[in-house]
């Protein structure tokens, strides 16, 4: 069994072949396919966290669709003054698919 830790967006996140990743939104090449940079890499009982060597490790993803996650309302209020203010967000997602671990 081999998977990989990842960079994905600010975050890590634990990937193996065929695995779908929603992270932070990511520009793809042409063609659909982005590469991940490897923080981690097990393949089978053997372990590889040297930078040096996962260097050379590319994990391949295609992309799937962009989409946007879910609104956060964001509400500031102070006692007694009057100040009350309200704000939203939704975060630009995108979602992946690992096609690869080399």
């Amino acid at each position: 069994m081999v998977f990989a830790v990842v960079r994905a967006g600010g975050r890590q996140e634990k990937v193996e072949v065929g695995t779908i990743v929603t992270m932070d939104r990511i520009k793809a090449d042409k063609s659909g396919t982005v590469t991940l940079p490897a923080v981690l890499l097990v393949d089978g009982d053997k372990v590889t966290s040297d930078p040096a060597t996962l260097s050379k490790v590319t994990v391949t993803a295609e992309i799937l669709e962009d989409l946007r996650g879910p609104k956060i309302v964001i509400q500031h209020y102070k006692n007694k003054t009057g100040y009350k203010r309200r704000q939203g967000h939704r975060q630009e997602l995108t979602r992946v698919k690992v096609t690869g671990i080399k």
